[in-house]
């Protein structure tokens, strides 16, 4: 069983004393249907729930700026609710685009700068950068100028994500998974590697490993895991007393999903909202 007192709380987020946990799927830059079901979860978001979203807040299309206002705004509101005042009960989790974005601010320091970038943009990076000024096309060309270039760029680009309110912190304060203080409920964005303890993940959270639907059995203490992203799209799955998978396709043609747990971490409520492209 994992000591939970031992964990870094700089990496990871604890959901204390929280009478129901509501956890938001990967949102794929789908920021109209974010704030139809932000406008649903304020009518249900009762004192003592608390929330945590699961990572990929990116999509394919340049709309980071509006997303991540959108959150920072839904926080305020439901902080504003009474009973729901504390900044804690509030937990974002990074996922596989979050990741791509540190690696792309530290580019200058990769051995193949190009080739990083190319893959970056090939798994929709170029709607970030897009979204903070810089055009896709002009992204791959600094990439290729050298490392002197590259340094220049990334720190204008954090310039850019620091000028709007709020983006910095809220990036800077990603945590790798959450977890609920008694124990028994984990939260993750992709998978994660049962045969090594939480501390010891690394990539794992972030990268579908295939195997998290074989999970047949309470892991290192935690009655049930709960994960945000399913690269292999097969939608939402909510009856396995060990695993929960919430994505349904945001942003790939189908719906975002918030899922309410009891601590026990049984379902309590489910909020659905059909995409656009769907």
């Amino acid at each position: 069983m994992t000591d939970l007192s031992n964990m870094d709380m700089e990496k990871f987020g604890c959901l204390d004393q929280a009478r129901r946990i509501w956890a938001v799927a990967a949102i794929h830059g789908e920021t109209g249907a974010l704030a139809t079901l932000h406008e649903d979860l304020l009518t249900r978001f009762r004192p003592g729930d608390q929330l945590v979203y699961l990572g990929n807040y990116f999509g394919n299309r340049p709309t980071v700026v509006a997303t991540l206002n959108e959150l920072l705004e839904t926080r305020r509101k439901l902080m504003a609710l009474g009973g729901t005042s504390k900044p804690e009960a509030f937990v974002y989790l990074r996922g596989a685009r979050e990741e791509m974005l540190t690696k792309l601010l530290e580019l200058q320091f990769a051995p193949n700068p190009g080739e990083v970038m190319d893959w970056l943009v090939d798994h929709n990076i170029g709607a970030v950068v897009a979204s903070y000024g810089t055009p896709e096309h002009v992204a791959r060309a600094i990439s290729r100028e050298g490392t002197l270039s590259i340094s220049r760029w990334t720190s204008s680009l954090r310039r850019a994500i620091h000028n709007h309110p709020g983006h910095s912190v809220f990036l800077s304060n990603l945590r790798r998974a959450g977890f609920s203080r008694d124990g028994k409920m984990l939260f993750v964005h992709a998978s994660i590697d049962v045969n090594r303890p939480v501390t010891m993940q690394k990539d794992n959270f972030w990268w579908d490993n295939g195997r998290f639907d074989q999970i047949t059995s309470p892991y290192s203490g935690f009655a049930r895991i709960v994960r945000g992203y399913d690269h292999s799209n097969k939608g939402l799955r909510l009856n396995s007393p060990h695993t929960a998978t919430l994505d349904g396709g945001c942003g790939r043609g189908g719906a975002l999903n918030a899922v309410c747990f009891t601590p026990d971490g049984d379902v309590a409520d489910h909020i659905s909202v059909q995409t656009e492209a769907g």
